[in-house]
């Protein structure tokens, strides 16, 4: 891939980790050597002097292990009490690991009120701001215990273009199971070609998402991670799809040398993220 050295020029950065990256697929089990080189790379960026968010999934997939449930709930009660044992127990895992090289953490989490309510998403931005100047890396998830459907962000891929647009980041990246944007699904087209860079989010672009996934812990597909990539980029913000199967490119993004796909900031001062959920989102 072509160097993109301006990277390193980053100073406020969004990270977000699927379910399925956090997890080993044979067993559901949380995948603790991935977990524990993710919070290396992320801490390695704090000791740069950037401020770090990480936005994690793996609440559900993680209460739905410990419960018992052989499959993905489908009701929205069982995913919610999944929610609620499965944060806890990923936030008890974030919190050991970071310890380990004496980061602290925090956590926040999010409805769709906390971002269409002026003064619920003002006192979010202001949390926020506060984590980053004590250096906390705040580790963010939609709040799925308390979220109803007509409220949820429907996906971590627009809940973290949400938060970078919020804290104003300049970088948002997302891990997936997937290298990037490809011309046609690689799974089903063995010709199918890596899009590196995107200059500018257009209608053929667009058109290219897949709204599918290949795995049953996650919810994002590549048509949520368009969206993602939309919100971000006219908030100003660059944003990277890369394959969260090597936590290690983390790092090799700001490097410069990475597979992935890059989609530009093109700032517009006239998008409100507030009015862009309120219209679209639920």
């Amino acid at each position: 891939m072509e160097s993109t050295r301006q990277e390193t020029e980053k100073r406020r950065v969004v990270v977000k980790i699927g379910s399925s990256s956090l997890q080993h697929p044979g067993t559901g089990d949380m995948n603790l050597i991935k977990v524990e080189r993710l919070v290396r790379e992320l801490c390695d960026l704090r000791n740069q002097g950037m401020d770090v968010c990480l936005v994690s999934s793996g609440a559900i997939a993680a209460g739905r292990k410990s419960i018992g449930l052989a499959e993905r709930p489908k009701n929205i009660a069982t995913k919610q009490a999944c929610a609620a044992v499965g944060q806890a127990k990923l936030m008890m895992v974030y919190q050991k690991m970071f310890a380990e090289y004496n980061q602290t953490v925090g956590q926040v989490l999010m409805t769709k009120n906390t971002m269409i309510n002026n003064v619920s998403r003002k006192n979010a931005q202001n949390t926020f701001e506060e984590l980053f100047h004590l250096g906390v890396i705040p580790i963010v998830n939609e709040n799925d215990t308390v979220s109803t459907y007509e409220m949820q962000f429907g996906d971590n891929d627009t809940l973290s273009a949400i938060v970078a647009s919020l804290v104003g980041a300049d970088l948002l990246i997302l891990l997936s199971d997937i290298d990037g944007l490809f011309t046609d699904d690689p799974h089903k087209n063995k010709d199918a070609k890596l899009i590196r860079i995107v200059d500018q989010l257009d209608d053929h672009i667009l058109h290219m998402a897949k709204d599918s996934t290949g795995s049953d812990v996650g919810t994002g597909g590549m048509a949520t991670k368009l969206t993602a990539a939309h919100i971000a980029t006219v908030s100003g913000a660059d944003m990277v799809i890369a394959n969260g199967e090597n936590v290690g490119v983390i790092h090799q993004i700001f490097e410069g040398e990475y597979t992935g796909t890059l989609f530009k900031a093109h700032k517009n001062e006239d998008f409100y993220i507030a009015d862009y959920i309120e219209e679209s989102i639920g």
